[in-house]
């Protein structure tokens, strides 16, 4: 039986969760196995639940729990459930944009960069990309458009931030991913690691020697691995330098880059599906 306990305001320190808790506190750094994430709305709930992650607790509006919260909470089993009226709920900061329904769950161990790709042919690597907003945008491009798998360096923005879950629609439970850890000092050891497993490394950048998107060499390479860089700045020289390829979007009006999640849209649909045909971008 579920276990509905219906709240009046947020002093209880139960809540703290939803309510006091910095993602740095959630992420828990010092005891990772201890982290938590906030999954926000139903169908994010739902694809979390469906890759795994284990719920602690959920918080909604009342009217919510014998409607379209009821099957969700079947799944949890016997958590808690914490259940308010919407003017209770309002006094959390965004929760408007949570579709009346919040879950508390456990971060899952993340894999190894050797579990990401193996089997994979083509993988996005985000470096030091810091907003979660952007984060977030790329996971639905590249779970779309055919990439097998995401490594973050270790500045990037967690996808499990909440900003990051929301924006990508719960896609980062749908495609598999992982943060690189310290054996994969970025860059050198890190694109050393990926050559190891097979991977041709692609810098995405503007530079005299850059190629098109659409390059045959590109679409011809077994294992592709293409790397974005963060936003404003972009790849650094040392990370262009070591890799095999640079490689550049064509763009037309004297524009000269696009956000990092709108050139990762570009380049996955191009290079991610055998469905394209070499050349064919631009036609």
């Amino acid at each position: 039986m579920p276990n509905i306990i219906e709240i009046t305001d947020f002093a209880a320190p139960e809540l703290d969760i939803y309510a006091r808790l910095t993602e740095g506190q959630l992420l828990n750094r010092h005891e990772p196995d201890k982290g938590v994430f906030i999954a926000e709305s139903p169908k994010v709930i739902e694809r979390a639940l469906d890759a795994g992650c284990v719920p602690i607790s959920m918080l909604m509006e009342k009217k919510h729990v014998e409607s379209q919260a009821r099957e969700i909470i079947q799944r949890c089993g016997e958590i808690p459930v914490y259940a308010a009226e919407f003017d209770v709920l309002t006094q959390l900061t965004g929760f408007h944009l949570t579709r009346g329904m919040l879950c508390a769950m456990y971060r899952p161990p993340l894999p190894g960069p050797e579990e990401i790709c193996e089997g994979a042919r083509r993988i996005a690597v985000l470096e030091n990309v810091m907003n979660p907003t952007n984060v977030g945008a790329i996971f639905p491009s590249a779970a779309a458009l055919n990439m097998d798998g995401i490594l973050l360096t270790s500045a990037c923005s967690n996808p499990l931030y909440r900003r990051a879950i929301r924006v990508s629609m719960g896609t980062v439970f749908q495609i598999p991913w992982t943060i690189l850890d310290s054996r994969s000092s970025w860059p050198g050891p890190g694109i050393s690691r990926l050559r190891g497993l097979g991977f041709k490394t692609a810098a995405m950048a503007l530079s005299d020697d850059s190629i098109c998107i659409d390059d045959a060499r590109l679409t011809a390479e077994d294992k592709l691995a293409l790397i974005l860089g963060t936003e404003g700045d972009g790849l650094p020289q040392e990370t262009i330098a070591d890799c095999d390829y640079t490689v550049r979007i064509p763009m037309s009006h004297g524009v000269d880059s696009l956000n990092v999640a709108a050139a990762s849209a570009v380049a996955f649909w191009q290079i991610g599906g055998s469905f394209r045909e070499v050349g064919e971008w631009g036609k």
